[in-house]
């Protein structure tokens, strides 16, 4: 200051002694004097504001941060973008829906007329300030100083890229100082071009036909003209650049999309932008003359492109629904927090935080988000669950039957394809990815109980789990049901899972660890509603989704290693840097032995099981295996089927849980068989293979007595329990089976008993009593088949009274038959047919059979009935022997001697053979020793021909 004094003292000291002023006469010097002091002052207060101001502005900005060039550079480039999706092998799907629409561009890419107008509208000194323009700055300084009430804003397109990118858009002086400072420090890291660039990116322009707010040259070429942003005429740009001014006052376009009724705002805009083009003499007279005239209705747009939501709503839904949690988890990497440091509702709260963070991050970040859906394939599987004929009927509210379907890779994990529902816009629910899902139903059995039984070596497929009917052991003991309420008696466990029988599951459930079991539930994927295996699991009574359900299957189609699922491949940034790339997640669940010996057993579910009906359906072959399920009610129907590559999971029901209709499970099979044919038809690399399910070392065929999974005993042959089936190895067994035991048994009324010590021989059978913790409490015999029906002996004692059975009473004879009533005792083992006499005519076996056959009409005789303990009662009143005819036609005797009378009444025509005399324990088993009565007086088949 003090330098500044003394220039202007030696000035002033040089004009006055200048001979021209030393001419004036005192007046004029008096004048010149108070010229000079006026002059002095203003200098003076200049200076003192000047210095003032900028000290003010340096007390605004002295704390803060000094940018680096790559800071502000990363800054300024971080601008919002739309984010869009791909199909797999990158193709492209659409954008993900956005508040904002922007799509970024270089400069070469962009129309002439456009960077023109913007210069000559918004910034007229572009290309010679640096950052700022000084006017502009004392404005704000003085508008500060006197309290004017309002603050102008920063004019250059410099000062606008550093508001919109680095500062909020906050009204305030200290924010003005920060935006000043930062606008002249970019200049000098970035060129007049690149800023230029970062602006036609950054600076929005109202709303699309769509009634997307849009940012960026190219989204409003895009959506105001639909064209490209280096296609723009004239005035089209002028247009265009008069909207960031006031962007929701010039736009065309309501928020709904629709044409404004007037623009005459946005018309005199791009007219003064017209005026500033010509005056800036970037456009000559006649070329502003031709814009001006020009009708720029005629350009005006009224196509609304489609975005990824409004053209795949179910893959866009589920693509968002995924990728924010990784998004979520990157941001929090980068960030550098550490969750696990975190008390839980600090932990809670910043997962919230950064979730709502991820979810605008990702629709406005510009991203690249890469699926696994097959778009043909995705195609097909819609254009195929058009056809309602494919489905049951409606419900009486006009539910439709719905469908939930996903198609998995196998040896990856990657969802190929989905099927979320038939109508989003009805039902905007996706079936096959979300939610609690559904009863799984008797899909579960391969895994769980008999996967994990057969890991642990309690069964193998060969061995036999009773068949009959069973109570859950726990809470009040309900019962188990059997669809069709019958039951097998004694299938082995292929047998159950190809005809999916229920109580052999609930039986197998009761041999594994509880523990076991809710481990194995956990490693498969399935997320169950308890903390602990229940009874009714083993029926598949818990809830999941149709990925879950086919994701956990198809860890028996690779050899019991689960892939985990997944449909975001990769994530992009704008840029094309790789922030997100899936790596897969396996999951040790069962060992290969078990996983293909639960593979074979379900191909024989397509073979000749419940699921049969679908090879004839199928236009193609291959190695096919699968699971149908039922759920309680039959509210849910499921099949999942795989061959070695991919698995195929179809879940049908009604969204509000209602019974299925009608042939639910045809319907079903109908709709699966017709999908894979027309995906096989559509892209038959993805789904079909040569290959088969490998079967790997360790399986063996093996004989075993399948009650106990032993080597097969003699007695086991005779019973008819042998069955020969795969076995892993690391369990065949060493021992044979000592859990058949001959035993002698009785049969009163249809049931079999174990015969007592006492009970005479000549009234039991030989069987085998079973020693089985499989066959604990189970009457058996009741639910064999025919073949197996007189083998197996209940372990059960006969009933026996403590009084001698009482006489046998309705005696009668006719021709060579005697009959009688039956006895009312529970204990009666048979009856003992004598002649009047008291010889031994022959015996019948069973308290039911009530007739002997092969009597002489001419003897009388009683019969005695016989309890389990030996005893016989009295003998009946005896039958009348019949009268001899007045004039025999011939007399046979006659001429001959006598002979002597028979004592005994053992005489060769009482009725009796040489067989009848025979002591019973040299009978046939289960043969009556007397003449076998007429072939059509045989008993029906099943029961007892004695």
């Amino acid at each position: 200051m003090k330098n500044i004094l003394q220039r202007f003292n030696r000035w002033a000291d040089f004009i006055q002694n200048n001979r021209y002023v030393q001419g004036l006469n005192i007046t004029s010097l008096v004048a010149w004097n108070i010229l000079i002091l006026l002059s002095v002052t203003i200098l003076l207060g200049t200076t003192f504001v000047g210095a003032a101001g900028a000290g003010y502005f340096v007390s605004l900005v002295e704390d803060e941060p000094e940018y680096t060039q790559e800071e502000i550079r990363a800054d300024i480039y971080n601008y919002e973008e739309t984010s869009v999706v791909y199909f797999a092998d990158d193709v492209y799907l659409g954008e993900l829906p956005s508040i904002l629409e922007r799509r970024e561009v270089s400069l070469d890419e962009v129309s002439t007329h456009v960077k023109d107008a913007l210069i000559a509208t918004e910034d007229e000194y572009f290309f010679e300030h640096n950052g700022i323009v000084p006017k502009a700055v004392m404005r704000a300084v003085f508008q500060e100083f006197v309290d004017t009430g309002m603050q102008t804003g920063g004019s250059t397109l410099t000062q606008q890229i550093v508001k919109n990118q680095m500062l909020s858009n906050e009204v305030s002086f200290d924010r003005k100082a920060r935006e000043i400072l930062i606008a002249m420090r970019l200049e000098n890291y970035m060129d007049k071009d690149e800023i230029l660039e970062a602006y036609l990116n950054i600076v929005p322009f109202g709303r699309n036909a769509a009634g997307t707010q849009i940012a960026g040259i190219q989204a409003a070429a895009n959506g105001i003209f639909d064209v490209e942003a280096s296609e723009l005429s004239l005035p089209q740009a002028a247009y265009i650049a008069g909207i960031p001014q006031n962007p929701f006052s010039y736009t065309p376009f309501t928020s709904d999309g629709d044409l404004k009724e007037d623009l005459t705002a946005g018309m005199q805009r791009k007219n003064i932008v017209l005026y500033r083009m010509l005056d800036s003499g970037t456009i000559t007279e006649e070329e502003y003359e031709a814009a001006r005239e020009y009708d720029l209705m005629e350009d005006i747009t009224d196509y609304a492109p489609e975005n990824s939501f409004e053209s795949y709503p179910y893959v866009t839904n589920e693509t968002e629904r995924r990728a924010v949690p990784i998004l979520r988890d990157y941001l929090l990497d980068k960030d550098g927090v550490d969750l696990s440091d975190m008390e839980d509702e600090d932990r809670a709260q910043t997962v919230q935080q950064y979730t709502e963070r991820a979810s605008t991050e990702l629709r406005l970040g510009g991203y690249r988000i890469h699926t696994t859906i097959h778009k043909d394939i995705y195609d097909t599987m819609e254009d195929t669950i058009a056809n309602s004929d494919l489905f049951g009927p409606n419900t009486n509210d006009g539910q439709p039957e719905q469908v939930g379907g996903l198609l998995q890779d196998n040896e990856t994990g990657a969802i190929l394809s989905f099927i979320g529902g038939r109508d989003f816009e009805k039902e905007s629910w996706n079936h096959a990815t979300t939610g609690e899902g559904r009863s799984v139903g008797s899909t579960i059995k391969p895994l769980m109980p008999f996967g994990s039984a057969m890991e642990r070596g309690v069964v193998q497929p060969g061995i036999v789990v009773p068949d009959v009917p069973t109570n859950y052991r726990g809470g009040d003991q309900d019962p188990v049901s059997n669809f069709g309420s019958s039951y097998a008696g004694i299938p082995s466990v292929r047998d159950t899972i190809t005809n999916s029988r229920n109580t052999p599951s609930v039986r197998t459930f009761w041999q594994v660890p509880e523990e076991d079991l809710y481990d194995d539930m956990i490693k498969l994927g399935y997320t169950p509603h308890l903390d602990y295996a229940a009874e009714s699991f083993a029926l598949g009574s818990f809830d999941a989704t149709v990925e879950e359900n086919t994701n956990a299957l198809s860890t028996l189609a690779t050899g019991g290693t689960r892939n985990e699922s997944y449909m975001i491949e990769r994530i992009e940034t704008h840029t094309g840097e790789v922030i997100y790339e899936h790596e897969h997640n396996q999951v040790d669940v069962f060992s290969p032995q078990t996983a293909y010996l639960s593979i074979d057993m379900m191909r024989d579910v397509l073979s000749n099981g419940t699921a049969s009906r679908i090879p004839s359906l199928l236009n193609f072959g291959g190695d096919w295996a699968g699971k149908t399920g039922t759920s309680q009610g039959a509210r849910d129907y499921w099949f999942v089927g795989m061959n070695p590559k991919v698995s195929f999971g179809l879940w049908i029901g009604y969204g509000d849980n209602q019974p299925l209709q009608g042939e639910y499970s045809q319907r079903q099979q109908q709709l699966w068989a017709t999908l894979m044919n027309r995906t096989v038809e559509t892209n038959s690399d993805v789904v079909l293979t040569d290959s088969r399910f490998e079967q790997p070392e360790g399986i063996v065929r093996q004989s075993i007595c399948g009650v106990s999974g032993l080597l097969p005993s003699q007695s086991c042959y005779d019973a008819g329990l042998v069955n020969t089936d795969l076995f892993n190895s690391n369990y065949l067994p060493s021992q044979t089976d000592d859990s058949l035991e001959g035993a002698r048994y009785v049969t009163i009324s249809g049931q079999s008993y174990l015969a007592y010590e006492q009970t005479p021989a000549e009234f039991t059978d030989t069987g085998f009593s079973v020693n089985s913790t499989f066959f604990d409490g189970v009457n058996i015999q009741d639910y064999l088949p025919d073949s197996l029906s007189g083998n197996l002996v209940p372990d059960r004692n006969a009933p026996a009274l403590d009084h001698t059975p009482a006489a046998v009473s309705g005696v009668s004879s006719s021709g060579g038959t005697i009959s009688w009533a039956q006895h009312s005792d529970g204990d009666i083992v048979g009856y003992r047919v004598y002649t009047a006499a008291g010889s031994l005519v022959g015996s019948v076996k069973g308290n039911t059979s009530t007739s002997f056959s092969g009597i002489n009409p001419a003897q009388g005789y009683y019969v005695a009935a016989v309890d389990t303990m030996g005893r016989e009662s009295n003998p009946s009143n005896p039958t009348e022997s019949a009268p001899t005819p007045e004039e025999p036609e011939e007399d046979p005797t006659e001429g001959q001697e006598p002979e002597e009378s028979d004592p005994t009444g053992e005489g060769e025509n009482n009725g009796s053979s040489d067989q009848d005399n025979e002591q019973p324990d040299e009978q046939e088993d289960g043969e009556d020793n007397e003449t076998p009565p007429p072939e059509e007086n045989d008993p029906p088949e099943g029961e007892d021909d004695s």
